[in-house]
């Protein structure tokens, strides 16, 4: 007799998830916002931004993870289960919540402030703040673009990989 597989998303759809459905979901977009500030605060600051954002990638690979062992404990595979819905969840977060959204930010408010210091834009303490608003700006216009490619790709490659049914794919995200 087959054992009844359980995803993360069948094991979360009957009740709000802390970490994508609440405002804790902002705690991933700390070290864009840290990296908006960058030219206006000391780097610990913005080290500190990506402490936050990692922790919150931490806790919700740990409550993706315990959801999948609580949803699969009487199945022989529960450790695998477990063991590729963290990887999944670890990576994906880790991608789209940090990694390329971090660098993005850095990059548009590098170029920015570069620009407006070639063609004398304004003074440096203006430059600063607007490179600050111009960061803060992008945040909103990145975040989905982001995680649609990061899923495009993980679908792709990982996923495939380890053997994530296709119909799976994608519900870790």
């Amino acid at each position: 007799m087959a054992q009844e597989e359980t995803t993360v998303k069948q094991a979360t759809e009957k009740e709000v998830d802390i970490y994508r459905d609440t405002p804790v979901r902002f705690l991933g977009y700390a070290n864009e916002v840290g990296e908006a500030f960058r030219s206006l605060v000391h780097k610990s600051v913005v080290h500190g931004s990506y402490g936050v954002a990692s922790l919150y990638v931490l806790a919700d690979t740990v409550d993706k993870s315990k959801k999948i062992y609580k949803a699969n404990q009487d199945n022989p595979e529960c450790n695998k289960k477990v063991l590729i819905a963290a990887g999944d969840t670890l990576l994906w977060q880790a991608l789209a919540s940090v990694i390329i959204p971090g660098f993005t930010i850095n990059r548009v408010c590098a170029g920015s402030y570069f620009l407006m210091k070639r063609f004398k834009v304004a003074p440096k303490p203006a430059r600063k703040w607007m490179t600050t608003a111009i960061g803060l700006a992008c945040i909103p216009f990145i975040i989905h673009p982001i995680d649609n490619l990061v899923t495009v790709l993980m679908d792709k490659s990982v996923r495939k990989l380890v053997g994530l049914p296709h119909e799976e794919q994608s519900k870790h995200d």
